[in-house]
C-alpha cells in the first residue's frame, strides 16, 4: 500500500479518522467525471467501502468507512483512470472549481474546461507545490447562469465582457473563512490565466516555505492579510513577461439560485437538455451511482457533472430521451424535484465526521428530510442549513432557517435562525433546541408562511426577515417548544 502522512483534509493516498470509520476522498476538477471513473469509483466504494459515496460542497467524492488501506495497484489504476495525480504529494491540492453546467450553459461567456483540464494537469506535474495548504482552491467562472463565482475559494477568476472581449476578473479570498472572494482589480485574458495562476501560486509556495514550521499549513487569505494585495500581485508581476492589466474593479458574482440546476433544463446545444438530480446530503449508493452512469451513457455522452450543492446532471440529453431518462432515475429512488425536502436541506459532516462539530447533523439532516417528506406539501424551494458549529463550512450563504449545533450539558442542541438578521445566520428565533422539537416546529413555521406570505414569490427567508421574533414566535407558537430550552 501507498500512503502519505495525513492532514486534516481527507485524500486518496492516505485516510482521515472520522466516527463512522476512515475517509477518503477523490479530488475531481470541476466535477467533471466520465462514466468509466465513475464506474472505477463504484468498484473502489464496493471493494474499500460500504457501498457508497458522498458528493461533497467542492463536487469532490467522499468514500466513508475504508476500513482497510487501498492497495498500491489500485491506486495506480485510479491514476491511470485521471482519478488520482501521478504525483501522490500532490493529489490532495487538486481543488478546482467550475460551473457544472460549463459548455452546456445558454448564458456563458466563455468555456472554463479546457482552461480546468490544463490547470489541473500543471498543478499536479509540481511537486514543489506539496507544500501548500491542501485546501488550496482555484475557480473558473465562465459566466454561466449555474454560477459558481460567489463561492468561497482563494483564487477565482470570474468571466466578463470588457470593450467586446471576454477577460477573466480577478478576485481573491480577502475575507474570513467561508466570504465569497472579492475582485481586486485585475484583469486576465484567457490565453493568459493559466502563467497568471502559475505566477500566483508560486508566490504563495514561498510565502509556505518561509512558514514551514507552521501547523497546519498556511492558507492564502493569511498571505493576503500579512503581505496585503497589491505586494502579492507585485511578487507575482516580477514572474511574467508583461504588467498585469489593472481596471476598476466589476460587481461581484450574486449568490446562485442553490437549485436552479435541479431539472430539465434546456442547453446551447439545439435540441438537447441536462437533467439535474436531487441527492440526499449528496449520498449515492453504489447501485444509484451505477444507474445514474448508464443512463449517461445510454442517453447522453456518457458524462456525469458533480455540483458544489451536492447534486448531479447528466448532460446532453436529447429532448426526445427526457422521460426515459426522468423515468430511469425515479426507478432508482431519486428525484429531479426543486420542491423534494431533499432539495431543502444542506448539512456539514457533523460530529460523525469532525470534532469542531456538537451535534450529528448528518442524521438530524436525514430525519427532518424524512419527516417533511411526509408531513408538508413544499410548493416552492427552501434552504435549510445544518451546521454543527458556528464555522458554517457546509454553506456560506444566508438561509431560509439556519440550525446550528450546541454543546449543552445534557444534551446535543441547536440554535435556530431565520431570514436575515444581525448574525452570519440570520435571526435568533429559539436556543437551545433538542433536535426531536425542531421537525415538528419546522413544519409548523413552513404551514405559517404559506398562510401569511404576501404571494407565492415570497421566500419563507423573506418573510421571516419582515416580522419580528416574537411575532414568529406568537405565529408559531407549539407546546412542542414548551420544554426545549432557553429562549
Amino acid at each position: 500500500m501507498l500512503l502519505l502522512e495525513p492532514t486534516t483534509c481527507p485524500g486518496l493516498f492516505y485516510s482521515t479518522p472520522a466516527q463512522d470509520g476512515p475517509l477518503s476522498r477523490l479530488r475531481i476538477p470541476a466535477g467533471l467525471l466520465t462514466a468509466p471513473q465513475s464506474e472505477a469509483i463504484v468498484h473502489l466504494a464496493d471493494q474499500f467501502g460500504v457501498g457508497a459515496v458522498q458528493i461533497t460542497n467542492r463536487a469532490n467524492v467522499q468514500i466513508r468507512g475504508v476500513q482497510s488501506g487501498i492497495p498500491t495497484a489500485t491506486l495506480k489504476h485510479l491514476q491511470a483512470m485521471g482519478l488520482a495525480s501521478p504525483i501522490a504529494s500532490v493529489d490532495a491540492i487538486r481543488n478546482i472549481m467550475g460551473s457544472p453546467t460549463a459548455g452546456i450553459d445558454r448564458q456563458q461567456l466563455v468555456d472554463t474546461r479546457p482552461l480546468v483540464q490544463s490547470w489541473n494537469r500543471y498543478l499536479i506535474s509540481r511537486p514543489d507545490f506539496a507544500v501548500l495548504s491542501p485546501k488550496f482552491s482555484v475557480c473558473f467562472a465562465g459566466g454561466e447562469s449555474v454560477c459558481v463565482g460567489d463561492r468561497p475559494n482563494d483564487i477565482s477568476l470570474v468571466a466578463l465582457e470588457v470593450d467586446g472581449q471576454i477577460h477573466f476578473q480577478l478576485h481573491l479570498s480577502l475575507g474570513e473563512r467561508g466570504d465569497t472572494p472579492q475582485a481586486v482589480g485585475v484583469l486576465i485574458k484567457p490565453e493568459s490565466t493559466l502563467e497568471v495562476l502559475a505566477a500566483l501560486a508560486e508566490v504563495y509556495r514561498d510565502y509556505t516555505i518561509q512558514g514551514s514550521d507552521r501547523a497546519p499549513k498556511p492558507r492564502l487569505r493569511e498571505l493576503l492579510h500579512n503581505w496585503g494585495v497589491e505586494a502579492y500581485l507585485r511578487l507575482a508581476e516580477k514572474r511574467l513577461s508583461w504588467r498585469l492589466q489593472r481596471s476598476e474593479p466589476r460587481i461581484n458574482p450574486a449568490p446562485a439560485n442553490k437549485t436552479g440546476h435541479l431539472g430539465v433544463h434546456p442547453q446551447r446545444q439545439l435540441n438537447f437538455s441536462y437533467v439535474g438530480v436531487v441527492l440526499p446530503l449528496g449520498r449515492l449508493t453504489t447501485h444509484q451511482l451505477q444507474g445514474l452512469t448508464s443512463l449517461a451513457t445510454q442517453y447522453g455522452s456518457s458524462t456525469l457533472r458533480l455540483t458544489p450543492w451536492q447534486n448531479v446532471l447528466l448532460p446532453d440529453i436529447a429532448n426526445a430521451h427526457i422521460i426515459a431518462v426522468q423515468q430511469g432515475i425515479e426507478a432508482l429512488g431519486l428525484s429531479t424535484s426543486t420542491t423534494h425536502p431533499w432539495s431543502a436541506i444542506v448539512s456539514c459532516s457533523g460530529m460523525t465526521g469532525c470534532k469542531s462539530s456538537a451535534t450529528d447533523t448528518q442524521s438530524h439532516a436525514l430525519a427532518l428530510a424524512s419527516y417533511l417528506e411526509q408531513h408538508v406539501t413544499l410548493d416552492r424551494p427552501l434552504n435549510i442549513h445544518l451546521s454543527g458549529c458556528e464555522k458554517s463550512c457546509a454553506q456560506h450563504y444566508p438561509s431560509d432557517i439556519a440550525l446550528v449545533g450546541v454543546a449543552t450539558a445534557d444534551r446535543p442542541s441547536y440554535t435556530i435562525y431565520v431570514g436575515s438578521g444581525s448574525t452570519q445566520f440570520g435571526q435568533e428565533l429559539y436556543r437551545e433546541q433538542a433536535f426531536e422539537s425542531l421537525p415538528v416546529m419546522i413544519a409548523h413555521l413552513w404551514q405559517t408562511y404559506q398562510n401569511h406570505r404576501i404571494n407565492p414569490d415570497e421566500t419563507l427567508g423573506e418573510f421571516a426577515s419582515r416580522h419580528s421574533i416574537a411575532e414568529l414566535r406568537q405565529m408559531i407558537s407549539t407546546p412542542n417548544l414548551a420544554t426545549g430550552g432557553e429562549t
